[in-house]
C-alpha cells in the first residue's frame, strides 16, 4: 500500500536472538503477551542500561460482575451468561481479554452455574473446518500441559462445575492427538480468602465462578486481580453503575457496562473499539494500545519549548497570544489561501451596540433573559446593569470581519 516505509514492518517467526541487546536509547519496545514474559523482558540488562522505553500490554485475570439488582427473569441475566460463555470459549480462551473470574451474588451462584453448564455443554469442540464446530485447539501441546497444570492448582479447595468429565469428544479427523482442552468452569465459595483464584491464570477456556455478599465486596474481589485489562459490569441500575465504575476503574483499563439497551450495539467484553484504551495497570502491564493518538505517544520524543510568544508562534505555526502581529490593510478575504500567514492581523471599524440591537436580537432568537431586558433586576448582579446577548456579540464580530465584495473567497 505504500503507507509505511520499506522495512518498517517485519515479521520474525521464532526466536529474536540478541535483538534486545542491539537496541539503543532512541529505540522503543512494545510487547503484547503473558505477564510472566513481560516481567522477564523488562529486566533485560541492555534495556535498563540504555533506558529503552518498554511498554507492555499483558494478559490478566479479567472479570465479569453480575450486579445484585439483576434477577433471573431479567434480560441482563441471560446477557451475562452469554457473555461469559463467549469469552471462555472464543479462541479457546487464548485471549488477553478473556473472562477468568465470574463474580456473582451468592443467592444466584447456583443458577448462574447451571446456565453456564447448559451453554458450555452445547459447545462443539474440534476441527474448525467442520460445520458446527465452535471451539478449536490450544496453540500447542506445551500450552495444553500448562493449562492442565494450572487447572489442577485452581481446583484445589474449589469445586469443578464443568470439565472434560462431562463428556468431551473433539470432532474431526486428527483431533485425537490435538491440543484440545474442554471448557472448564470452577466454583470458589471463599474468594475473599482464596488467593489462587486471583493469582493463577489458566490461559485457555477456563473461568472461575465466585460469590459475593454486597456490591462493595464484588468490587473488592475485582481489584484482587492486581490490575486487569477489562471488566464487564452487568446491571440495569444506573445508580449501581455510578457507584461501581469509579472504584473498579482504578484497577482496570476498560470498564464495559452491559445491559439490555447497550447490548444491541455493544462490541462485547473482549472487543474494544479503536478509539478506546486497551491496556491496564499492574499485572496487565501498565501499557496501552489503541486509544487513538494515545497509542503512539510512547513512540514519540516529546520536548518542552520555552520562549516568547513571538518565538513560540514561529516554532509551532500557531499564533500564541501576546506574539507580534502583522498588521495589514488588505482584508483576508482579498487574499488567496497560500498568501495567508500566521499572525496576520486586521483592525476593523467600530460597532456601537444599541437598544435596537438588543430588542431585535431578542426577537430573532427568542432569548428574553432578564439580564438583557430588565434593568432593575440586572442592577443586583455582578455586572450592575444589562448586558448584550453573548451570541449577538459573536454575530456582530463576524459581521465586522466580513468583506462584502466578491473576491478569492
Amino acid at each position: 500500500s505504500g503507507l509505511l516505509p520499506e522495512g518498517a514492518l517485519q515479521l520474525v517467526i521464532g526466536s529474536t536472538g540478541d535483538l534486545l541487546d542491539r537496541l539503543g536509547g532512541f529505540d522503543a519496545v512494545t510487547f503484547t503477551g503473558s505477564a510472566d514474559t513481560a516481567a522477564k523482558l523488562r529486566v533485560n540488562p541492555n534495556l535498563i542500561r540504555e533506558s529503552v522505553p518498554f511498554t507492555a500490554e499483558a494478559d490478566s485475570l479479567n472479570c465479569a460482575i453480575l450486579a445484585p439488582d439483576v434477577t433471573l427473569d431479567d434480560p441482563e441475566f441471560d446477557l451475562f451468561v452469554k457473555e461469559v460463555a463467549r469469552e471462555m470459549t472464543g479462541k479457546a480462551g487464548q485471549k488477553c481479554t478473556a473472562i477468568r473470574r465470574v463474580i456473582v451474588p451468592e443467592q444466584l451462584v447456583d443458577a448462574v452455574g447451571e446456565r453456564l453448564r447448559e451453554r458450555l455443554a452445547k459447545i462443539t469442540v474440534g476441527n474448525p473446518k467442520m460445520e458446527g464446530v465452535r471451539m478449536g485447539a490450544l496453540a500447542s501441546m506445551d500450552q495444553h500441559r500448562d493449562v492442565s497444570e494450572r487447572v489442577e492448582m485452581l481446583a484445589r479447595g474449589n469445586e469443578v462445575l464443568f470439565s472434560a468429565r462431562d463428556g468431551f469428544n473433539p470432532v474431526g479427523e486428527g483431533c485425537a492427538n490435538g491440543a484440545f482442552f474442554a471448557p472448564t468452569l470452577l466454583l470458589c465459595r471463599n474468594a475473599m480468602v482464596n488467593d489462587a483464584v486471583h493469582d493463577i491464570e489458566a490461559f485457555g477456556p477456563v473461568s472461575t465462578l465466585m460469590t459475593y455478599g454486597g456490591i462493595d465486596e464484588a468490587l473488592a474481589l475485582a481489584a484482587r486481580g492486581k490490575g486487569s485489562l477489562v471488566t464487564t459490569l452487568v446491571t440495569k441500575d444506573p445508580a449501581i453503575a455510578a457507584h461501581a465504575v469509579p472504584i473498579v476503574a482504578a484497577s482496570h483499563g476498560r470498564v464495559h457496562i452491559l445491559e439490555r439497551e447497550s447490548a444491541v450495539d455493544s462490541t462485547g467484553h473482549g472487543s474494544p473499539l479503536p478509539q478506546l484504551k486497551h491496556g491496564g495497570p499492574g499485572r496487565a502491564g501498565g501499557g496501552e494500545e489503541l486509544g487513538g493518538i494515545r497509542a503512539v505517544k510512547h513512540f514519540l520524543q516529546r520536548a518542552a519549548v520555552q520562549g516568547s510568544p513571538t518565538m513560540l508562534t514561529a516554532v509551532t505555526g500557531e499564533y500564541v497570544r501576546g506574539g507580534a502581529v502583522k498588521e495589514s490593510e488588505l482584508h483576508p478575504f482579498r487574499r488567496y489561501f497560500e498568501e495567508l500567514e500566521v499572525s496576520h492581523s486586521l483592525l476593523t471599524h467600530r460597532r456601537t451596540v444599541s437598544e435596537a440591537d438588543i430588542v431585535n436580537f431578542g426577537g430573532v432568537s427568542g432569548d428574553y433573559f432578564y439580564m438583557h431586558f430588565d434593568e432593575i433586576a440586572a442592577k443586583d448582579t455582578q455586572f450592575g446593569k444589562r448586558i448584550a446577548h453573548g451570541y449577538f456579540v459573536l454575530s456582530a464580530a463576524a459581521g465586522l470581519f466580513v468583506s462584502p465584495a466578491p473576491g478569492p473567497v
